[in-house]
């Protein structure tokens, strides 16, 4: 944002020009001495000394004006927003095991939709702090909390399916993973949102990780991404080679339902691209902390161009008079 700290000044600006118009309003048109006849003189040519005999006159009505516009001192101002209270600290934690690939979520797989539903939430709660876990059979932390949105988009946009010697889902492991990015946390709201497709199969019990997070008070928002009625699946079959078989989902919804129960959370069903939005737009409602945005402007101050540059006009100008523009007297 631009302005001047004293614009009633800026009226000075005038002072060049007028300065400019008094001189040619005063000059005089006549000739002081008359000689009988001056019209061979008209026939001789016009240097280019002659032509810019004014010039350092325009150079200070041109500084004049260039010092008024110092005097009002411009500035430009960088907006600042200063937070006050608390928002809410979200670990997101999200499966890249490889069932996230199926494509019953067209045109995308489930990690695909799964992602571009992630960033947007983020996108809406730029005063949060939010963090990132993945996890297939083994868990870890992909972005820790930060309030850097750029930052965390740019993780997300990152993840991708997990090793196949990694193949599985720690459900479990995965909510405390979260725990432990969240449990120092001085926030009174902290909040998992577990995004995945399938039931436990590794490491410890999920309802472990639920009695953990309970201990710490941070609520677990489990959301089941699965399509009920199955997905084809290619299968490579040596006799007659690629084949495809209806895969029915495999998700523990009771186990998630009790996940939810425990931390005071709640569970969520995404059976499609539409319901997952639908799911993070209610959890962006349920989880709301009040936080206060004073917004206001850091002004620079821009004058020392102008008062420079009328400066060396200024100077430019005696230069020429005393120089090439110089009158012998």
């Amino acid at each position: 944002m631009f302005r001047f700290a004293y614009p009633y000044l800026l009226f000075l600006v005038l002072l060049g020009p007028g300065l400019i118009f008094l001189y040619y309003r005063i000059k005089p048109k006549s000739a002081v001495l008359k000689f009988s006849d001056l019209s061979y003189l008209k026939s001789l040519p016009t240097t280019t000394r002659i032509r810019l005999k004014e010039l350092p006159l325009w150079l200070l009505g041109l500084a004049i004006s260039f010092f008024a516009v110092a005097l009002a001192r411009p500035q430009y101002g960088t907006k600042v927003e200063e937070v006050k209270g608390e928002g809410v600290d979200i670990m997101i934690v999200l499966d890249v095991s490889t069932s996230m690939s199926l494509r019953d979520f067209e045109p995308r797989n489930r990690l695909e939709t799964a992602k571009n539903v992630v960033q947007e939430f983020i996108r809406k709660r730029p005063y949060d702090r939010i963090g990132l876990v993945v996890f297939s059979a083994l868990a870890f932390t992909h972005c820790p909390l930060t309030t850097d949105q750029q930052v965390l988009l740019n993780f997300v946009e990152r993840v991708n399916f997990c090793r196949k010697e990694h193949d599985g889902t720690a459900i479990g492991n995965a909510i405390a993973m979260g725990v432990e990015r969240l449990r120092s946390s001085k926030v009174k709201s902290k909040v998992i949102i577990l995004v995945t497709d399938g039931e436990n199969n590794r490491g410890i019990d999920p309802i472990q990780g639920a009695e953990i997070a309970k201990a710490f008070g941070i609520k677990v928002y489990p959301i089941g991404i699965y399509n009920p009625s199955g997905v084809l699946q290619p299968m490579d079959d040596i006799i007659f080679g690629t084949r495809y078989v209806v895969r029915m989902p495999e998700i523990d919804e009771q186990m998630m339902q009790r996940v939810a129960q425990i931390t005071g959370g709640r569970y969520f069903r995404a059976v499609d691209p539409k319901a997952l939005e639908q799911v993070f737009a209610e959890i962006d409602q349920l989880e709301k902390s009040p936080v206060e945005v004073k917004r206001y402007y850091r002004y620079a101050e821009r004058f020392s161009f102008w008062a420079i540059s009328g400066l060396a006009l200024v100077l430019l100008g005696i230069l020429l008079n005393e120089t090439y523009l110089r009158r012998i007297p």
